[in-house]
């Protein structure tokens, strides 16, 4: 595979889905088997611009890929994952889980990145009050963390039981 020319690499990564396109541009398909060279040519192979478009448009179409093609520096890619998100958790403002990272989207689009649970539990193990047995800033924010984590929660739980529904 190493020795492939760069045209044939992508006439093979036209094959894939979104989702397997992404394993390779991350590079995870290699296992530390191969030079760093062969990595940085599947990562940028796999963000090539015209294989994102070529999938935008398979799944989405024609008329939308001329409605949403991207502008500035956003790429087919950034937009395909915009769309991808918009599908699945809506267009509004929403608190979303991705694996246990919380974000908060609006119109598909990561605004803000609120935490993850993996940071809060290892700091949640130490309360922090001070003398006068008021909660301190970091214990308010463990709080509010909480609570968008709950909100996070029950979107999920809610999209889920909807999709149940569906079927």
């Amino acid at each position: 595979m190493e020795r492939l020319p760069v045209e044939i690499l992508l006439q093979i990564f036209c094959f894939l889905d979104h989702q397997s396109l992404a394993v390779v541009q991350k590079g995870l398909l290699l296992q530390n088997k191969t030079s760093d060279s062969f990595d940085w040519k599947w990562k940028l192979l796999g963000s090539d611009n015209t294989l994102w478009a070529d999938l935008f448009k398979e799944r989405w179409g024609d008329d939308r890929a001329l409605f949403h093609a991207p502008v500035g520096s956003k790429s087919w890619k950034d937009v395909y994952v915009v769309q991808d998100r918009c599908d699945r958790v809506g267009l509004g403002l929403k608190i979303i889980r991705e694996g246990s990272d919380y974000y908060l989207v609006h119109q598909g689009v990561i605004q803000r990145y609120l935490g993850s649970r993996r940071i809060r539990k290892q700091a949640a193990s130490h309360p922090v009050i001070c003398e006068e047995g008021v909660l301190d800033e970091r214990s308010c924010r463990g709080i509010l963390d909480k609570i968008l984590f709950f909100i996070g929660d029950l979107e999920v739980a809610s999209a889920d039981a909807k999709r149940g529904r569906v079927l």
